[in-house]
C-alpha cells in the first residue's frame, strides 16, 4: 500500500503560473509539473488587470487533472508574486478584476500620498517597506483618489493568493507574508497597521483574519468538490509570497547566507530574526518582508530578467526562435561593458518599449548605444550583475554575520552566463538551485502542515539531500573592480567621456 503524501501548489509568477504535485521520501523531495499556462495582463480603459478568473480556472483544471489520475492529495497551497488584491461585495462575489501592480494609475500615486497624507520617513518607520509606487498602499490611495467604485463598495480586501484560496474554501483570510508586501502592515506587531489603514478611508475589518504560514484555511467546498472530483481537501495558508516561500526553500547549511530570488523581479536579501529599521536601511529604501517561523526577509528589490523578457518580445521573430543560450552565448561575443545601466531605473518601469528605453539611457549618460539583440543582452546582463554587486555591499553593512556565499534560486538559476558574472562581481561563491524554490517552498510548508517535517531547517536539508547545486567561483577581479567604478559613475550621472568604456577595457 502507498503511504506516500502528495502536496499540491498553485505557482503564480507576473506571466506565467503552474500546478504542481510534491512528495518527500526517503529524505528526498520530488515534484511533477500537472500544468502550465499564461498569466496574461489585460489592458483595456486605461488600465492594467488580472483575469482572476482565468487563475481560478487553471487551479480547477489542475486538480481535475490530479483527481483523474486517482492521486489523493494531502492538501493544497498557492503562492503568487506581491501586492495586489482583489474586492469583494456584500454579496459574496468579485467585483472587478483586480488591477495589476503595472497600472499606470500609481506613478504619482505615491509622491502624492507621501506629500499630503503621511510623510515618507512616517511610512518608513512604521513598516519598514521599500517604496515603491506600486505597493498596496499606494494603489489604494489611487483607487480612493479615482472615486474607485469597487474601493467604495467593497466588503473585503483579499491579497491575490488569499483570495483565489477564499474562491475555493469560502473562508477569508489574511496571510502574514503577503500582508507583509502591502506597506500597511509593521513588522513588530505583525498586524496591519490602524492608522495607514485610516489614512486610506480603511478598517481593519475590511480584512481577513491574520494568519501564519502553515495554516489551514478550509477544505474545499461542495462546489470545487464536484467540479474536480476529489473530496473536502484542506488548503493550506503556505508563505503566501512566492519570495518567502522560495526563501524557505534555499537550500543553506547555516544561517550565514545571502539569497538572490532571481526571475522577473530580482530580490537580494538576507534572513532575519528581527525587522532592520534605522536611518541606513531608509537612506537605502531596503525592506523588511515577513519570512517563515518569525523571521524577516530584509531584502532589495531589483527589476530582474523582466528587462530581457520584454526585450525578447519586441526582437524579430528570427531571434525570438533562438534558445535562451543560443541567444544569451551570441551575447557573450560582443564588448563586455560596453554600455551600462541602472536597472532600476524608472525609465525602465513599463515602457511601450524597452529596447528604446535602454538606448535612451545610454544616449542620456553618454555611453555607445547598443543596437543588436546581443548588444542589448550583454548590456542587461552587464548591468545586472554589478546591481547586485551594489546590493550585495551594502547587506554586508546590515548583516551581523559573514557573507560569503550567495544562493540563486528560481527561474534565473538557470542562467549560467548571468550566474558567473555574478559571481565575479561580488568576489564570492555562488551556488544556483533549485529553479523551481518558489513551489518547493510552497510544497515543504505543507508537508510541516502535515507533520511530515519539523521546522525550516529540516526542510533545507531535504531540499540540499535531493539536488546538486551548481557552484560558480570568482574570476577577473580586476576587471570587474574597474567595470564596477565605471557602473557607479554612471548611475551616479558623472560620466563625461562617450569613448570612456573602450579606453577602460582596450
Amino acid at each position: 500500500m502507498n503511504d506516500k503524501k502528495y502536496f499540491f501548489a498553485v505557482d503564480l509568477g507576473a506571466t506565467s503560473g503552474r500546478t504542481i504535485i510534491g512528495s518527500i521520501s526517503d529524505g528526498k523531495f520530488e515534484l511533477e509539473e500537472v500544468t502550465r499556462f499564461p498569466n496574461n495582463l489585460i489592458e483595456t480603459g486605461g488600465h492594467f488587470y488580472w483575469d482572476i478568473y482565468a487563475l481560478y480556472f487553471e487551479m480547477i483544471r489542475g486538480l481535475k487533472e490530479v483527481a483523474a489520475r486517482g492521486l489523493e492529495i494531502t492538501s493544497i497551497g498557492i503562492d503568487t508574486w506581491g501586492v495586489d488584491f482583489v474586492f469583494i461585495g456584500d454579496d459574496g462575489a468579485i467585483l472587478r478584476n483586480p488591477r495589476s501592480y503595472r497600472d499606470p494609475i500609481t506613478f504619482d500615486a505615491m509622491d502624492d500620498y507621501l506629500k499630503h497624507v503621511i510623510s515618507r520617513r512616517e511610512v518608513y518607520d512604521v513598516t519598514g517597506i521599500q517604496l515603491m509606487n506600486f505597493n498596496s498602499i499606494f494603489q489604494l490611495y489611487a483607487m480612493r483618489r479615482e472615486q474607485n467604485t469597487a474601493l467604495q463598495t467593497a466588503k473585503k480586501i483579499l491579497f491575490v493568493p488569499d483570495a483565489l484560496s477564499w474562491m475555493l474554501t469560502g473562508n477569508e483570510v489574511c496571510e502574514y507574508t503577503i500582508a507583509s508586501t502591502s506597506e500597511l502592515l509593521d513588522p513588530r506587531t505583525k498586524q496591519l497597521d490602524e492608522r495607514l489603514l485610516a489614512s486610506l478611508g480603511l478598517s481593519r475589518s475590511k480584512f481577513g483574519k491574520m494568519v501564519k504560514p502553515g495554516t489551514v484555511i478550509g477544505v474545499l467546498t461542495d462546489e470545487v468538490q464536484k467540479m474536480t472530483g476529489l473530496g473536502p481537501v484542506p488548503v493550506i495558508a503556505v508563505a503566501g509570497h512566492d519570495t518567502a516561500s522560495a526563501v524557505a526553500a534555499v537550500p543553506a547549511k547555516d544561517e550565514q547566507f545571502a539569497y538572490l530570488s532571481s526571475g522577473t523581479w530580482s530580490l537580494m536579501g538576507i534572513e532575519t530574526r528581527d525587522a532592520v529599521i534605522n536611518d541606513r536601511s531608509y537612506e537605502l529604501n531596503f525592506t523588511n518582508e515577513g519570512g517563515v517561523e518569525g523571521t524577516t526577509r530584509f531584502l532589495k528589490n531589483i527589476c530582474g530578467m523582466w528587462l530581457y523578457e520584454r526585450c525578447r518580445k519586441e526582437w524579430p521573430e528570427e531571434v525570438r526562435k533562438l534558445s535562451h543560450p543560443e541567444l544569451q552565448g551570441s551575447a557573450m561575443a560582443v564588448e563586455p561593458f560596453r554600455s551600462l545601466i541602472n536597472p532600476d531605473d524608472e525609465l525602465f518601469a513599463n515602457p511601450p518599449s524597452m529596447i528604446a528605453a535602454i538606448q535612451q539611457y545610454c544616449r542620456d549618460t553618454q555611453q555607445p548605444v547598443p543596437e543588436t539583440p546581443a548588444e542589448i543582452c550583454r548590456c542587461i546582463f552587464d548591468s545586472l550583475a554589478l546591481r547586485y554587486r551594489q546590493v550585495f555591499g551594502w547587506l554586508r553593512e546590515f548583516a551581523d554575520f559573514n557573507l560569503n556565499v550567495l544562493h540563486i534560486i528560481g527561474g534565473g538559476s538557470l542562467n549560467k552566463y548571468l550566474n558567473q558574472f555574478t559571481a565575479n562581481a561580488l568576489g564570492v561563491q555562488v551556488l544556483a538551485g533549485p529553479q523551481e524554490g518558489t513551489a518547493i517552498g510552497n510544497i515543504m510548508l505543507q508537508a510541516k502542515a502535515s507533520g511530515e517535517v519539523g521546522d525550516i531547517w529540516e526542510m533545507r536539508r531535504i531540499i540540499a539531500n535531493s539536488l546538486e547545486l551548481e557552484k560558480y567561483e570568482p574570476a577577473d577581479k580586476d576587471r570587474w573592480d574597474m567595470a564596477y567604478d565605471r557602473y557607479l559613475s554612471v548611475v551616479n550621472g558623472v560620466i563625461s567621456n562617450p569613448d570612456q568604456a573602450e579606453q577602460l577595457f582596450k
